[in-house]
């Protein structure tokens, strides 16, 4: 009950539906009670008028009375509502029998009335005929009755029917009134990180339509904001550039000359930061160029070609160490992307895979078709990654502890900024799962359209 009163409060469909039902609830009892009653009387008052029917039609067709003798019965005869016709004069006959006239009192005044015959009541009519003569038309009172809740109860069948189609009705109504809201929602819900474009509010309802302007100003505003982070973070970085490779030319000549022993042990942890420092400039620069609202026009790309062009690029790294890397299977799989970022994401991961791969260690790069869309592997014999660090790896500047290779941290966030550009979907895993080790990135991209 409480949870029925939390989500009545926080709803306002729902609320709107109950006030409605109950409402509906209420017009259809008023509506029902008064329509039973006026049923009712109307009934009575109809089968008052059959009883002056009765005494007009005897009185017109000169007609004369005949009791049944003592136990005569007629077909069909339905002993609850038949309608007795007799003389008024003739109640003093009465031997106690149904086929006797009934011992109603002479002085009855002419017109309707209710009379106890005996323990039943029986509606009356006395009337006098042309010859003078007084007759008395007579129902009892418990088959009007009957015949009359029977009659009311029929009216309110259309109240009963109608009642829940017109609750199923205002349920559906308001579902689709609401429909274009939780599209809303739902749309909201699944935009990617970088997604700021404003809402389309053409199909939404002119009251939720401020709420939604109020969204977009503050989206426009939240994306100028990131703007110009992402502006100042590439500002900065290429102003470091510049003092950096200053730097660095100066600690090559330095170590072209002539030094001590000592000097020399000295200089190499120091060209080993500049050379860090410049990568993480790099890095920073490419993540600001990800993570970028602006991206060129996905195309049909074959992976073994920006395969290719990852090794050329990333095989002194690999032969440095000794590292055996290259791409597993020949069958060539075409996807649609845009082969700038699909080379920043592939050659991150294998980047990383190759610095965090001991040497002599082994890197694997792979592509199949599964499920309707590429899946790109990339597999090492590292130490892998914790199932709990999964999630924190893509974050900037987060490395696992433990680690003793050098790095900036920014590897994998490039990889979560491009896949989102790409529509591509990230996995971590282990490379082997029985023993736990290993890292697998599995990358899943839509399939090239044939042509």
């Amino acid at each position: 009950m409480d949870g029925f009163k939390k989500r009545l409060s926080e709803s306002v469909q729902l609320r709107l539906s109950v006030s409605l039902s109950l409402a509906i609830l209420i017009i259809a009892l008023v509506a029902g009670v008064f329509a039973y009653f006026s049923a009712f009387e109307e009934a009575h008052e109809m089968q008052d008028e059959t009883l002056r029917q009765v005494a007009i039609l005897f009185d017109r067709q000169h007609m004369t009375l005949a009791y049944p003798e003592h136990g005569a019965t007629v077909a069909d005869e339905d002993e609850e509502s038949r309608i007795v016709v007799q003389y008024l004069s003739d109640s003093s006959k009465v031997v106690g029998d149904d086929s006797t006239p009934l011992p109603l009192p002479v002085t009855l005044a002419d017109g309707l009335s209710t009379q106890n015959v005996g323990d039943e009541p029986f509606r009356v009519l006395v009337k006098t005929i042309a010859h003078g003569q007084r007759i008395a038309v007579a129902q009892e009172m418990g088959a009007r009755n009957k015949d009359a809740r029977e009659s009311a109860l029929r009216s309110l069948l259309p109240f009963l029917i109608l009642f829940p189609v017109l609750l199923l009705v205002v349920a559906d109504l308001l579902r689709k009134m609401f429909r274009p809201i939780a599209v809303l929602s739902s749309e909201i819900d699944q935009r990617a990180e970088q997604a700021l474009h404003p809402i389309e509010d053409n199909p939404l309802p002119s009251e939720v339509r401020p709420f939604v302007v109020a969204i977009n100003r503050l989206l426009e505003r939240v994306s100028q904001s990131m703007e110009s982070q992402r502006r100042f973070v590439a500002d900065a970085a290429h102003e470091l550039r510049s003092p950096l490779t200053a730097l660095s030319l100066q600690a090559e000549r330095l170590a072209a000359a002539d030094m001590s022993v000592v000097a020399r042990e000295r200089l190499l942890p120091l060209r080993r930061g500049i050379e860090r420092g410049r990568n993480l400039i790099d890095q920073l620069l490419m993540l600001a160029q990800v993570q970028s609202t602006s991206s060129l026009s996905p195309s049909r790309v074959c992976v073994h070609q920006i395969f290719r062009r990852v090794l050329e690029d990333l095989h002194p790294l690999a032969e440095a160490k000794q590292i055996d890397i290259g791409v597993e299977g020949e069958h060539d799989v075409q996807v649609m992307a845009n082969d700038v970022d699909l080379l920043t994401l592939l050659k991150n991961l294998v980047d990383n895979a190759i610095r965090y791969t001991p040497n002599a260690g082994r890197v694997d790069l792979a592509v199949v078709v599964d499920g309707g869309r590429a899946l790109l592997q990339i597999k090492d014999t590292g130490p892998g990654i914790a199932v709990d660090e999964r999630e924190r790896v893509f974050d900037p500047f987060y490395r696992s502890l433990g680690s003793h290779e050098l790095g900036s941290g920014l590897g994998l966030s490039i990889v979560k900024a491009t896949a989102e550009r790409l529509g591509a979907e990230v996995q971590l895993g282990f490379a082997d799962e029985n023993r736990k080790q290993g890292l697998c990135v599995s990358v899943w991209l839509p399939l090239g359209r044939q042509e």
